[in-house]
């Protein structure tokens, strides 16, 4: 699969281009009118039921007066969980001529970047946009890149944090991280330093691919730490249920960045509403058809963010939620 040539992916992503026009006013209507077109970029597959995060980003264009085939076309462009393939599908969508990228993202969104300087790209939920090249700076991004940050580097001593208020006597914490994602070395130095400053010793596994994720089970369940951080991105996500299972079996309290970990079987959580962000996309979609220039939209960062509990996987686990922290959840889960 990997020996795919370019012409022959682009191809099997099909349709032709189609020609501009920007969206009516809300709730109008003209059958001869062409509508615009947008580029959907992801690493991960398309299903036919949207995936919370996608559901989230439809809802929000809804809200705006967009219906998906009336009022807007959404071409979508999957790299099927093999980054590799991210190039071809970033060149698929210039090569429809879409009006605009969405990436979901912030190697989609490096990969749109690098595609096309011309046609407007919007991020959502990508860590350290500034330091990984994607914008200028959050004020002013410059270029055709803009969108919404998702802030885990500025989040990851937090997390190291209620970890230690949860359980007092913590001493040793395993990461899981992945050397492959542009901001996690950042994120890991920032929870190192508040480990450091916690007396903690933070012991860093990286879980890129899958077998590297069944050696740190195997390394883990050896070392014995007191607790578990597991850092986000589209692998992590996709072994959410896996690494919730395996930090239950091992009586192992873990930490997450999004709730869609806790929902999945893990015990809390905390960072941006990541659906929350895909909604608050649709915004500058909208903004840049109706003619703003992406080089003059700020980046959005998160301005709330959620500590969810799973409670049910607490008790399992013996731990008791101290006041400090039971004042500050934002959602349970039982």
């Amino acid at each position: 699969m990997f020996d795919m040539r370019r012409r022959e992916f682009i191809t099997l992503l099909g349709g032709a281009a189609a020609s501009v026009v920007w969206p009516l006013p809300l709730g109008a209507r003209q059958s001869s009118a062409r509508i615009p077109r947008i580029g959907y970029l992801t690493l991960s597959p398309i299903s036919d039921k949207p995936s919370p995060e996608r559901a989230a980003f439809l809802q929000g264009l809804r809200e705006l007066g967009y219906i998906e085939g009336e009022t807007i076309k959404i071409e979508y462009s999957s790299a099927e969980s093999y980054p590799e393939l991210l190039p071809d599908a970033a060149e698929a969508l210039v090569e429809k001529g879409v009006d605009l990228i969405a990436a979901t993202g912030v190697v989609p969104a490096l990969a749109a970047k690098q595609a096309t300087q011309t046609i407007p790209v919007v991020f959502t939920y990508v860590s350290d946009p500034v330091g990984n090249g994607l914008v200028a700076s959050l004020a002013s991004p410059g270029g055709n890149v803009t969108g919404i940050s998702a802030m885990q580097p500025e989040l990851a001593g937090k997390k190291v944090e209620l970890l230690k208020e949860v359980l007092p006597a913590l001493s040793r914490v395993a990461a899981l991280w992945t050397s492959a994602h542009p901001a996690h070395m950042r994120e890991l130095e920032e929870a190192q330093a508040a480990a450091r400053r916690l007396g903690i010793l933070l012991e860093p596994y990286d879980v890129t691919r899958l077998t590297n994720l069944e050696r740190a089970f195997a390394e883990i369940k050896s070392d014995r730490p007191h607790a578990m951080l597991t850092f986000f991105d589209y692998r992590t996500l996709a072994y959410r249920s896996m690494i919730a299972e395996f930090a239950v079996s091992q009586r192992l309290p873990t930490i997450f960045s999004s709730r869609l970990f806790v929902d999945a079987g893990g015990l809390m959580s905390y960072g941006p509403d990541a659906q929350e962000g895909f909604r608050s996309v649709a915004r500058y979609v909208d903004r840049v058809l109706r003619g703003a220039k992406p080089s003059e939209l700020p980046v959005e960062q998160p301005t709330r963010f959620e500590l969810v509990v799973n409670f049910k996987i607490a008790t399992i686990l013996g731990i008791k939620v101290p006041p400090s922290v039971l004042l500050r959840i934002d959602r349970v889960i039982e």
